[in-house]
């Protein structure tokens, strides 16, 4: 079958305004629930992150009262620890675009850190794009969008309509009072066509060879949105 790359943040925090570094990473759930997707379709699983540094959880992820319980909690564990693909990140900017069928981003806060102005990760998400081979991302995970900048300045996403983690959402969880900005509104300014849903419940939006999803509730959805693509 084909190759998937797994595009994650090799940032462990994410600096908010007054300077302070709050604990973050990937979010579990957006990781493992597209993976388990993909391989059970056969699809092979390569992660790569900025320099190549292996990727970090965000602990909170794990916790049982954002998996719906502490078995759901203990299931997204022992899956996570599965993924031996994440103890061996190729670097990022030796990806070759042309081994993979397609690309996907999890999210988690660590995108904000470093993939939001990340210039390899940025042209290979243009790259991506002007391929036509199906490109997913989750939740924070479309921060990576703001650094895709043409030769002319404009976003390539501009126009595009996506589903990224919402002011709202941002807002509820108690962290966007303490951010230097805020994703939706970064996105709507560089020209992205926000099309948010319900706070915190499954929402995917489909436009070409892109595929988004709003949430970590979005992650299933959104990967089985990127096979269709595949098939």
């Amino acid at each position: 079958m084909s190759k998937i790359l797994f595009v994650m943040t090799g940032a462990d925090h994410w600096t908010l305004a007054d300077g302070t570094l709050h604990p973050t990473g990937f979010w579990a759930e957006e990781a493992v629930a597209p993976y388990r997707r993909f391989t059970a379709e056969g699809h092979e699983i390569v992660v790569a992150t900025p320099g190549g540094v292996v990727p970090t959880v965000d602990r909170g992820s794990l916790a049982a009262e954002v998996n719906g319980g502490q078995e759901k909690a203990d299931e997204i564990s022992a899956a996570l620890a599965a993924m031996t693909e994440l103890n061996k990140p190729v670097r990022l900017e030796d990806v070759d675009l042309d081994d993979y069928a397609a690309v996907f981003y999890p999210g988690g806060h660590g995108p904000m850190e470093d993939l939001a102005v990340d210039a390899v990760s940025g042209r290979l998400l243009i790259d991506v794009l002007d391929s036509g081979k199906p490109l997913g991302v989750v939740c924070h995970g479309s921060a990576a969008l703001l650094a895709a900048t043409r030769e002319d300045g404009s976003n390539a996403f501009a126009g595009y309509r996506v589903a990224p983690f919402t002011n709202a959402e941002e807002t509820q969880a108690g962290l966007a009072p303490k951010a230097k900005w805020l994703l939706e509104t970064r996105l709507t300014e560089a020209g992205v066509d926000v099309r948010a849903g319900e706070p915190w419940a499954s929402h995917v939006v489909v436009d070409r060879n892109l595929v988004t999803g709003q949430n970590p509730a979005s992650s299933e959805e959104t990967a089985a949105e990127l096979l269709k693509k595949l098939a």
